[in-house]
C-alpha cells in the first residue's frame, strides 16, 4: 500500500526522497509528502495530494539544503485525500510516517487525551502523538513502549526534533528493507527504491529498532540490545524495474513472462525431473499429507484455482482453495496431515500472512510460493519456494501469475512422482509439456497486434463475459479481474454449463463474451454452451488451440494458440487474457499500471 522511503547521508536528501517516492508509485496512492531535517534542525514539511509529479514541482523552491528525511505516498484508510491526511505528520519532538491499520486509535485517543490536539482523521497522527508524549530524550524506550500500546499493522520512520541526522523505524508486518552505502543509510517499504544506491540491503525483522545515522546502520532488539542483521543481495539489476522502451509496464512484464519461467523452472530441473532439493523441500513434506489446502488472494489464488484443477485429478487427494481473508474465519478442517500451500508475490500480503500463521497454529506445513527473498511469508513459512519473475511493477500481475503457475505445476508433478502416481517416464513427459509452454507463450506475444485490433470490440462495452469449462473455467477467472481491475469494465467469469441456472439472462445483444475452449473432454458441451449466447446475440470472441476443428459461425473472432496439451493450455492462454485487458485499458486512455482505488502491496486489511 503506502511507501516509504528515509535517507541520512551526505546528499541533498531532496533528491534521494523524490527520486525514492516515484520508484515506490506503483505501490498505488493518492497523496504524497517529505519531511526534510534542516541544518538548523527545523523539520520542514511538505505535502502534496494527487501525484509524486506535484510534490516534486512544490519542493523545487526550497533551495536550502537538507541532509536527511522522509518521503511516503499515501493510500487513504483512516480520513479522505487531504493535504492535512497526508503524511508525514508532527506532533510535538516527533515526525513520523506510518504505513499500516492501528486498530485501536481510539481507545489511545482518549487514553492520552489527544482529541483537542489532532489536526488529521487519520490513526498514524495519533500514533505520533502518542509517541511524542511518550518521548523523555531517549528514542529507543519512547518507540519501545509505543508499540507495547498499539494493535494492529505498522511500518513507522521517525525523526525526533533533538537526534537531528538520525532516522528511527520498526515494523509490525508491514515491510521495511535497509541499507547502509557509501552514500548514506537508506529506509524504504520496497527494495525498488534502493536499488539504484546498492545491491546489498536487510529486511528489518518483526519487532525490532532499526537506526539510521549517516555512516551506520544499527539494529536493535525491543530489550534495546544491539543485533547484526542478516544481509542480502539484489538478484536483479535497475534495468529490471525499468520500463525499457516499453509504454507501460504491464506490457514490459507480459514480454518478460517466458524468461521469467525459464529463470523458476530451469533451475529445478534435475535430469528432466522436478527436483526441490536446493530449495530445502524434502519429499517427505508431499508424501505425508492427506490433503492440500491452497490459501492466496487476488491473481494468487486464481493460480490456485487452476492448480486444484490440475492436482485433485492427477493426486487423487482432496485440493481446496481459500481466499485469505476468509480463510482465517471459517474454522478450516485442516490439521498435521495437511500440506497448506501459501501463494503471494510480495510474500507480505497481510491477510495471507495472518491465514499462513493459523494453518501452523493448526498443525500444518506451510510451504509458501513467494517472489521477495527474505519477505516475512517467506521466513515464516515451514518451506519456501521462491520463484524468480524479478521485479514486478504494475499493479495488475502478469508475470508473477505465470510463474505461480509453474511452481505450482512443478509441485504437483513431483508429488505425483514420488506418491507413485507418475512414472518417471510420465513425470518426464508432464516436465517436457511444461517446458513446450514457454515457446507457446512466445508465439501469443507476438500476435499482440492482431489482439490489438479485436479489442475494439470492447472498450465502449459496459460488461463482458468470461465462460468455459474445467481448467478453461479456472483460465476465466484471471482474465474477468485482469479486464475489470484496469479498463473498469464489468466482468465476470461463468462455469459455461451454468449459463443456463441464471447467468444467461444477462446475455444481449452484442455483449463480449470471451470463451475458452481448449480442454478436449469438455470441448464439444463448452461449444454447445458457446451456441447457446451466440444465438441470444453475444459477441463472441472463441480461444481454443489450433488444430480445433468447429463449424463456421460459432464465432465472431476466432484466436488460435499453439498446440499444447490440455493442462498446460493456460500458459499461452494468460498471455492472451492479459493482452486483451491491456489494450482495452490503453483504448480507453487509462492509467494501466496504476489503475485507480488499487495497491500492488495489499498489507493493511
Amino acid at each position: 500500500m503506502c511507501g516509504i522511503i528515509g535517507y541520512t547521508g551526505p546528499l541533498d536528501s531532496k533528491k534521494i526522497l523524490l527520486n525514492g517516492l516515484s520508484q515506490l508509485e506503483y505501490r498505488g496512492y493518492d497523496s504524497a509528502g517529505v519531511a526534510l531535517c534542516m541544518e538548523n534542525s527545523h523539520i520542514c514539511l511538505v505535502r502534496r495530494t494527487g501525484k509524486v509529479a506535484n510534490l516534486r514541482e512544490t519542493m523545487e523552491r526550497i533551495t536550502d539544503v537538507s541532509h536527511c528525511g522522509l518521503g511516503h505516498t499515501r493510500w487513504a484508510t483512516h480520513g479522505g485525500v487531504t493535504t492535512q491526511n497526508t503524511h508525514p505528520h508532527q506532533a510535538g519532538k516527533v515526525t513520523l510516517v506510518h504505513n499500516g491499520i492501528i486498530e485501536n486509535y481510539h481507545q489511545l485517543t482518549e487514553q492520552f487525551h489527544l482529541q483537542g490536539r489532532l489536526h488529521s482523521e487519520t490513526d498514524s497522527e495519533v500514533a505520533a502523538w502518542v509517541l511524542d508524549s511518550l518521548y523523555q530524550g531517549d528514542p529507543l524506550e519512547a518507540i519501545t513502549r509505543l508499540v507495547a500500546l498499539i494493535k494492529g499493522s505498522y511500518s513507522f520512520c521517525i525523526m525526533f526534533e533533538d537526534y537531528p541526522g538520525e532516522i528511527y523505524a520498526i515494523r509490525n508486518v508491514s515491510p521495511l528493507v535497509a541499507a547502509y552505502t557509501r552514500s548514506g543509510s537508506f529506509v524504504a517499504s520496497d527494495l525498488t527504491a534502493l536499488i539504484p544506491y546498492t545491491r546489498q540491503y536487510f529486511v528489518v525483522p518483526e519487532d525490532h529498532i532499526v537506526r539510521l545515522t549517516s555512516y551506520k546502520v544499527h539494529l536493535y532488539n525491543l530489550h534495546r540490545h544491539e543485533e547484526m542483521p542478516e544481509l542480502m543481495e539484489v538478484n536483479w539489476n535497475m534495468d529490471a524495474a525499468m520500463k525499457n522502451g516499453f509504454p507501460h509496464f504491464m506490457l514490459k512484464e507480459i514480454h518478460e513472462q517466458p524468461e521469467a519461467l525459464r529463470n523458476t523452472i530451469l533451475p529445478r530441473l534435475n535430469k528432466g525431473l522436478p527436483d526441490f532439493t536446493d530449495d530445502q523441500i524434502p519429499d517427505d513434506v508431499f508424501t505425508s499429507c492427506s490433503q492440500i489446502h491452497i490459501v492466496a488472494c487476488g491473481t494468487a489464488m486464481h493460480a490456485g484455482m487452476v492448480a486444484r484443477s490440475m492436482m485433485e485429478p492427477l493426486l487423487r487427494i482432496p485440493v481446496t482453495v481459500s481466499v485469505a481473508s476468509e480463510f482465517r474465519y471459517e474454522e478450516p478442517l485442516i490439521g498435521e496431515d495437511t500440506l497448506v500451500i501459501i501463494i503471494s508475490q510480495s510474500g507480505e500480503t497481510i491477510d495471507t500472512l495472518a491465514a499462513m500463521r493459523l494453518a501452523k497454529n493448526y498443525g500444518a506445513a506451510a510451504l509458501s510460493i513467494v517472489n521477495v527473498k527474505g519477505s516475512t511469508i517467506a521466513r515464516e513459512s515451514d518451506y519456501t519456494l521462491y520463484t524468480h519473475a524479478g521485479p514486478e511493477i504494475a499493479v495488475a500481475s502478469t508475470k508473477a501469475y505465470s510463474v505461480q503457475l509453474a511452481a505450482l505445476y512443478m509441485i504437483g508433478c513431483r508429488m505425483a512422482l514420488v506418491r507413485g502416481k507418475y512414472s518417471i517416464s510420465q513425470a518426464a513427459d508432464f516436465m517436457k509439456k511444461l517446458l513446450d509452454a514457454i515457446p507457446a507463450m512466445e508465439a501469443m506475444i507476438a500476435q499482440k497486434d492482431s489482439i490489438k485490433a479485436l479489442v475494439t470490440h470492447l472498450i465502449n462495452k459496459s460488461d463482458a463475459f468470461f465462460i468455459g469449462r474445467g481448467l478453461d473455467y479456472a483460465f476465466s477467472l484471471e482474465g474477468a479481474l485482469k479486464l475489470k481491475e484496469i479498463s473498469y469494465i464489468h466482468a465476470e467469469a461463468y462455469a459455461a454449463g451454468e449459463l443456463k441456472h441464471g447467468t444467461i439472462a444477462l446475455i444481449t445483444e452484442e455483449v463480449p463474451v470471451i470463451a475458452i475452449a481448449t480442454q478436449e473432454k469438455v470441448f464439444a458441451k463448452t461449444i454447445s454452451n458457446i451456441r447457446e449466447v451466440k444465438a441470444r446475440g453475444a459477441f463472441v470472441i472463441l480461444i481454443t488451440r489450433e488444430d480445433a476443428v468447429l463449424d463456421g459461425g460459432i464465432a465472431d473472432i476466432h484466436i488460435r494458440i499453439p498446440k499444447i496439451g490440455d493442462r498446460f493450455t493456460v500458459f499461452p492462454i494468460a498471455v492472451v487474457l492479459q493482452l486483451i485487458a491491456y489494450y482495452a485499458s490503453t483504448g480507453k486512455n487509462l492509467d494501466v499500471d496504476q489503475p485507480r482505488n488499487l495497491a500492488k502491496s495489499v498489507t493493511v486489511e
